[in-house]
């Protein structure tokens, strides 16, 4: 399970170093295989050991195609999808396209998500905590006690 979040760099060439921990965590689930996507609401990417979003693709690709919503998640869950792998150093490189969806350059933050992990600039990572919440409060929260 990921938890917590870690500031981190990229370098010029677009490769950011995995914190130790998170590293050696994904080594074990998935010999440091990831498939790597553009959030569909966010400006952020999604990070998923490589069996995470195996399980996850049949469930995108059953959406409805003739629905604007699911066609759009579809695109982009799916169209941006890249896999990649940790290399010996623990770093991983981050597409060009991908690091422009994202608007990534060299401050990132990486946040675990429980099964996943979410990259962020930092920038539009500290825009979105200091953003004020403007939804209604979903019906399951409703019962959860911090």
């Amino acid at each position: 399970m990921f938890t917590g979040s870690n500031s981190i760099s990229m370098d010029p060439k677009g490769r950011m170093a995995i914190p130790t921990r998170i590293r050696e965590e994904l080594a074990t689930l998935c010999g440091g295989r990831l498939v790597v996507t553009a959030h569909t609401q966010d400006r952020c990417l999604l990070v998923y050991p490589e069996p995470e979003w195996l399980e996850l693709l049949p469930q995108i690709e059953a959406l409805p195609s003739f629905n604007k919503v699911s066609q759009r998640t579809k695109r982009i869950l799916i169209g941006y999808a890249t896999p990649l792998e940790i290399d010996a150093n623990g770093r991983v490189l981050v597409p060009p396209t991908l690091r422009e969806y994202a608007n990534l350059d060299k401050k990132m933050m990486l946040v675990g998500q429980g099964k996943k992990l979410e990259l962020w600039s930092e920038e539009s990572w500290l825009a979105l905590l200091n953003e004020p919440a403007d939804d209604e409060i979903p019906s399951e929260m409703l019962s959860l006690s911090l």
